[in-house]
């Protein structure tokens, strides 16, 4: 797998249906998620029901741009509720695979299931045209701080840490 993208943008929200906040930089935790994000504290909207692929969440450009083109649905960076907005990346081939951030390195756990909520929250009909491209959520397996304009491109796994 060879390709490389960009990272355009980075949004945290302090809580269940807070206000997305774009940031200039963002420190990545590995194990816990994006200091700041509802996530990282559970404090989400799906924090009850807490998975280890859910640290941070990524969708691309390219959905949005369809959203707009194919739909007359414009959703903006701040709108969508994912952390990381990419171009040039192949999301759902990501799905059990390592790729790094800049510096941190992150694992593609699982794709992320549009829901109802995301919605109602924003009064736009985004359902249906967000099945099956409404994201990737992962594990954050080396942190560091990332900001917008970092290279995203295919990694191996991190070694293992030592003493373990």
């Amino acid at each position: 797998m060879s390709w490389a993208g960009e990272l355009l943008h980075v949004h945290v929200a302090a809580g269940a249906a807070a206000p997305m906040r774009a940031l200039a930089q963002a420190r990545l935790v590995a194990g816990v998620g994006i200091e700041g994000d509802r996530y990282a504290a559970r404090t989400g909207t799906y924090s009850a029901r807490h998975h280890a692929d859910r640290q941070v969440t990524l969708i691309e450009s390219e959905t949005l741009e369809a959203l707009a083109r194919d739909h007359g649905i414009e959703l903006a960076a701040h709108e969508h509720r994912r952390n990381l907005t990419t171009r040039g990346v192949p999301l759902n081939h990501l799905v059990g695979r390592y790729f790094r951030v800049g510096e941190c390195v992150l694992y593609g756990g699982r794709l992320n299931v549009p829901c109802r909520y995301l919605e109602d929250l924003l009064g736009k009909k985004v359902f249906k045209p967000l099945i099956n491209r409404s994201g990737l959520n992962c594990r954050i397996e080396t942190g560091g701080t990332i900001r917008p304009g970092a290279r995203i491109a295919p990694c191996d796994p991190p070694a293992p840490a030592s003493g373990r």
